[in-house]
Parts: structure tokens; C-alpha cells; sequence
């Protein structure tokens, strides 16, 4: 079983989102779904500034087996990157909820919140698609 942070929210589509005391949230793709991914070459993240909505593609995590599209887990604008990831993608194999972390959005309308999955929920998904 992946690791699920407790603290975390959680897509369908298996981003995490980590809301920060400013009103901005963290955004990456969960242990679950950089493990199916195996080892990661490349990363496209979207541009400072854009204004996203929820459910948007909004970047590019790219393996050694397939390329998969990121969504944005809530809609917001763009305000950090984590530039570190063009030299070392393998940062999100590693640690997918800490140095492996892929943008930070401003929230447009935090009730989009409400509509992700808590830890115990998605534990569930994740079992539902290793059977």
C-alpha cells in the first residue's frame, strides 16, 4: 500500500493538494501514482501566472514507461514552481509529498476543497485499483 499523508486532500486522478495557512495550496501527484509511473525522466510544469480550473491538464509527468497529464486539482492562479524538477525529476519518486511537490495556486474558490478526497477515501481508490 502507498503512503497516504493524513494531512492531505486527494484527486480521483491522484494529485495531492496541501492548503497552507496563506491561502495557497501545494499540488503534486500521490506515492500511488509516481509508483505506477516508475522512474520519472521529465516534468512540464505550467507557467507562473496562469489561471487554472479545476479539473484543468495543467502539466506533464513523463516516465520511463508512459507520460501522464496533471490536473489541477482546484482552480486558482499559478504563484511558484518547483524549477528544481527540469534537473531532477527523480525528486517526485523520492519524496512526492515533500521535495517532489510540483506547483502552488493561489485558490479562486476555496469550496473546491470540499469536493477532494480525505486520506481514508482515497486509501480506498488505491486498493479498488490494485485488485
Amino acid at each position: 500500500m502507498s503512503h497516504v499523508p493524513d494531512n492531505l486532500k486527494f484527486t480521483t486522478s491522484h494529485e495531492w493538494v496541501q492548503l497552507a495557512d496563506d491561502g495557497s495550496v501545494s499540488v503534486g501527484i500521490t506515492d500511488h501514482a509516481q509508483s505506477l509511473l516508475g522512474d520519472l525522466v521529465f516534468v512540464e510544469l505550467p507557467e507562473m501566472g496562469d489561471d487554472l480550473a479545476q479539473g484543468d491538464e495543467c502539466a506533464v509527468v513523463e516516465s520511463v514507461k508512459a507520460a501522464s497529464d496533471v490536473f489541477a486539482p482546484v482552480s486558482g492562479q499559478v504563484v511558484g514552481c518547483n524549477e528544481t524538477l527540469a534537473d531532477a525529476p527523480e525528486a517526485i519518486n523520492q519524496d512526492p509529498y515533500g521535495d517532489g511537490w510540483l506547483f502552488r495556486l493561489q485558490l479562486s474558490d476555496a469550496a473546491e476543497l470540499g469536493n477532494l478526497l480525505d486520506a481514508a477515501a482515497y486509501r480506498v481508490l488505491c486498493e479498488q485499483d490494485e485488485h
